[in-house]
């Protein structure tokens, strides 16, 4: 039976001068934490420790070799920022919101359960590996993370409200397709702070910005406390105080640098791709693909995928195995080139793929196979696809203010970008010998398709004259 009660159950939050009550740890990034009693009822399950075994940046720690941190640290430092987030606004409009003990739980659970259905090796699982073993596979970490919320509750007896496990539920898939539709009367402001779908300033984003910029070793000179600090609800909606459009332009302007320097790199994306490659061999014999159904059995998948596959001596394991042991000795699939597809043709670019680069191979000795080549197709944004995110948001002039505006970018600063969006392509030889004849192919490839050559430079010769032992 699921632990929880329609009226009376456990959903309160201790007040501020309680916290010497409450357990306390020291995170790295945002200092001394507190944890409530509720909260410390999930954290002290094998589920939620789990994300302890889940590296945030996945094989990012391969070319950056601080990026060890987990969706555990990033799961406290959401919590943390969320119950800051919500007692700020409850101390500089708590009457006016009718702000609760209740309202306070509720959001902090979120914050600290939103990544509870994650998979392993970052977003590599759902966007890679699912959708190809499972032929386009819609599978979500978020609708994940509701089932498991649900097991967890169910299987240690957490005492909470019905309402209040609800809430938390529809706040984790705020900005998700799924998200349920609220109504006017509720307090829509909540929504806003752990995963906001009206504009993508949440404090998800806050803790994963300088989280992952700290243990990069990047410099990182975006100030959430800012925004933090000079929140205020205006109409059921979070807005920001005029002056701070650049910070929040930062916001999407960092998180964007993060996704071309560090998650999308060129050498973190060849290992990503050699090891997408391992789990499909992997997955008749271990059946991996098996596991995203049922939270029972989903909670045993983690990042040790890699060391089973690595140490298993199965027959059937062993192109996996391989690919694996290539992986740690640096044996790569090789970076060929790249392009960045043209501002005008955005809008109706198709995904490339394979068979583009083989059927534009001129004739020669060598005739590549499907199995040759690794094609990425790299998406970067400011979360809103060529749209501008801060087009959604809507400021105040000051604190006194009740009126909500948006603000053009051509207000602020002409050197603002006018685009959006980049699509980048690269393509990979998985064999070293077969560089040249891959590359040959992509510049073909890029002729055929924009009247040009649309890379920056040449492969070098180096590479391409590189041979096999």
């Amino acid at each position: 039976m699921r632990a929880f009660r329609n009226g009376g159950g456990n959903c309160s939050s201790a007040s501020m001068e309680d916290r010497r009550l409450w357990k306390h740890v020291h995170d790295n990034v945002h200092g001394n934490i507190y944890l409530d009693y509720l909260s410390l009822k999930f954290i002290d399950t094998e589920q939620f420790q789990r994300l302890r075994d889940l590296k945030q940046l996945g094989l990012s720690h391969m070319v950056y070799p601080g990026a060890v941190h987990s969706r555990f640290e990033h799961s406290v430092g959401v919590y943390w920022l969320a119950g800051n987030a919500i007692e700020k606004l409850k101390a500089n409009q708590g009457s006016e919101l009718d702000i609760d003990r209740s309202d306070i739980q509720t959001v902090k659970l979120a914050g600290l359960l939103h990544d509870v259905g994650h998979g392993p090796f970052s977003h590599l699982f759902e966007r890679e590996f699912l959708p190809t073993v499972l032929n386009g596979s819609k599978w979500s970490h978020e609708d994940m993370s509701l089932k498991m919320i649900d097991y967890m509750v169910d299987e240690h007896n957490i005492d909470i409200d019905a309402g209040c496990l609800k809430k938390v539920k529809e706040m984790i898939i705020a900005s998700s397709d799924n998200a349920p539709v609220k109504t006017s009367k509720e307090k829509l402001f909540l929504y806003d702070i752990v995963a906001n779908g009206r504009n993508g300033i949440d404090v998800d984003k806050f803790d994963y910005i300088v989280r992952d910029s700290r243990a990069c070793g990047l410099g990182c000179n975006f100030q959430f406390e800012r925004l933090l600090d000079t929140m205020q609800v205006i109409d059921n909606e979070i807005c920001y105080r005029a002056k701070e459009y650049l910070t929040v332009h930062k916001l999407f302007y960092t998180r964007a640098d993060l996704h071309r320097t560090v998650y999308t790199h060129a050498k973190v994306k060849a290992i990503e791709l050699m090891f997408v490659d391992a789990l499909l061999k992997a997955d008749n014999y271990l059946h991996i693909s098996s596991f995203i159904h049922d939270p029972s059995q989903y909670w045993k998948l983690d990042d040790s995928i890699l060391k089973t596959i690595e140490t298993a001596e199965a027959d059937e394991l062993k192109e996996s195995r391989d690919l694996i042991r290539r992986i740690r000795r640096r044996d790569l699939y090789q970076f060929c080139n790249e392009f960045t597809v043209p501002k005008d043709k955005l809008d109706h670019f198709k995904y490339v793929n394979t068979q583009d680069i083989i059927c534009s191979q001129k004739s020669g000795d060598i005739t590549l196979r499907e199995e040759d080549i690794a094609v990425s197709n790299v998406k970067i944004d400011l979360t809103r696809g060529t749209n501008n995110p801060l087009e959604s948001i809507n400021f105040f002039k000051d604190y006194d203010s009740k009126e909500k505006f948006p603000i053009s970018k051509d207000q602020i600063s002409h050197l603002l970008p006018a685009c959006n969006q980049d699509l980048i392509v690269r393509v990979y030889s998985k064999k070293p010998e077969l560089v040249e004849v891959v590359s040959d192919a992509f510049e073909n490839f890029q002729v055929k398709s924009y009247g040009m050559k649309a890379q920056v430079h040449g492969t070098p010769e180096r590479k391409r004259r590189r041979m096999s032992l």
